[in-house]
């Protein structure tokens, strides 16, 4: 699943690359299955303040994050040697008003390099109505632009952080079918709009395959080894999930969401849960 030079080149002149075929719809049903039992069962643990790095928390996020297509395309831009910095469950529920700004990941992240990559992964359809991701092209050659803190409460990101004075006529949407991917670079700016649709928008960001050459610059970083040399000392190695939702894979998850937070939120007048 490695992608091809025209990839490659498209993703080094314009940020991005999409749709990639990841599984069938079928798989990606049974994942928004599983997924949505698990939502039932440990409401406490994932619910709308709760998406993030779930993976380490329950093993069949885990093994997605570790799906052979997945990395291997994103192998094709960063190595062989490779950790997961985190993920994020970004589900919109049916006709609702959540939204996520124009930004770029890599803003809040501390990392010294942008040889990492944020992997998109649709479980449900993402498309313009449902809120899909949309970027503008050729934005990451121009390094990390100045952000604002809105701390709106309608959008899902962080700090509620914005690029100003986008140009929204330039912007390619990323409209994906069930198993389908994106892959997008750190300094890419994007962003979606609400899900106006009759049903839930889910997605899985995997953000960021990191690089071997890839280190903190303040803070602490829980990381998965995914495949390739040992991780580094500078970053924290989080352990893979033996059972769902266990006291060990809380207490791993606990500790990485600390430390995600104190990254992101810092120099931040203000924070929300994560």
């Amino acid at each position: 699943m490695a992608l091809n030079k025209k990839q490659i080149a498209h993703y080094k002149k314009h940020g991005w690359i999409a749709p990639i075929d990841i599984m069938s719809e079928a798989e990606a049903a049974i994942l928004v299955q599983t997924l949505e039992a698990a939502e039932a069962k440990y409401p406490d643990h994932l619910n709308a303040q709760n998406r993030n790095n779930a993976h380490l928390s329950f093993p069949f996020l885990a093994d997605l994050v570790n799906h052979e297509k997945i990395v291997s395309a994103a192998e094709s831009l960063v190595g062989q040697d490779m950790t997961l910095w985190s993920t994020v469950l970004f589900i919109k529920e049916p006709n609702s008003s959540s939204f996520v700004s124009w930004h770029q990941d890599a803003t809040y992240m501390a990392l010294n390099s942008d040889n990492h990559v944020t992997a998109w992964l649709a479980l449900t359809p993402s498309t313009v109505e449902s809120g899909c991701v949309a970027a503008i092209p050729g934005t990451h050659q121009t390094g990390i632009v100045q952000h604002e803190d809105t701390f709106g409460e309608e959008n899902i990101l962080t700090r509620g952080q914005q690029v100003k004075n986008i140009d929204k006529s330039q912007a390619v949407n990323f409209e994906l079918r069930p198993g389908q991917m994106s892959l997008h670079h750190p300094w890419l700016v994007h962003g979606s709009l609400p899900n106006r649709s009759k049903q839930r928008r889910i997605g899985v960001a995997m953000q960021s395959y990191l690089g071997s050459d890839v280190r903190p610059v303040y803070g602490e970083h829980h990381v998965m080894h995914i495949q390739g040399s040992s991780i580094t000392p500078e970053f924290i190695q989080a352990p893979y999930p033996k059972n769902e939702c266990d006291e060990d894979g809380f207490i791993a998850r606990e500790a990485a969401n600390k430390a995600f937070s104190d990254v992101l939120y810092r120099g931040a007048k203000t924070r929300r849960k994560l």
